[in-house]
């Protein structure tokens, strides 16, 4: 898998939200997209994170993004998810991975001493022309709106 960069075009996406809605990267032309890669729904890391960018929401509307989180974590988890932390914006159901893929985000990871595979907390800031303008690897799950809007 290749890792995406600065300037890169961003890969042209497609998966379902978590109504089973399709969403895609071309929905989102002309738009600045912030797209968020978290490892699963209602986790401590996860819900920080999420929770950080729904309670800036409205800073990160009002500097022109669009929010979108991806996890391998299937619709009904997704709902549920947004419903108990009340999230503004759409979660991509990557069951197969397909969009995890695309943007290099799955590989080995090591937690308490043990090695598996699993999903890079990531975060892509995308221009309204679908060109990567910002990459965050080390993500601040409790101030991360902040890391977006310092780009």
């Amino acid at each position: 898998m290749t890792h995406l960069k600065p300037g890169d075009k961003a890969p042209n996406f497609k998966g379902k939200d978590q109504n089973g809605n399709p969403i895609s990267l071309s929905d989102f032309q002309g738009k600045k997209l912030v797209v968020y890669f978290y490892p699963k729904d209602d986790t401590p890391g996860c819900t920080a994170q999420a929770c950080n960018l729904r309670d800036n929401y409205k800073a990160l509307m009002d500097s022109g993004y669009q929010v979108l989180g991806v996890s391998a974590d299937n619709e009904k988890k997704h709902q549920k998810f947004i419903d108990k932390y009340d999230l503004p914006f759409p979660l991509i159901a990557d069951t197969e991975r397909e969009v995890i893929n695309a943007f290099g985000v799955w590989g080995k990871k090591k937690f308490m001493g043990r090695e598996y595979d699993g999903i890079y907390r990531e975060t892509f800031v995308i221009n309204g022309e679908g060109v990567i303008e910002q990459v965050i690897e080390k993500v601040k799950t409790k101030d991360h709106t902040a890391q977006i809007l310092e780009s």
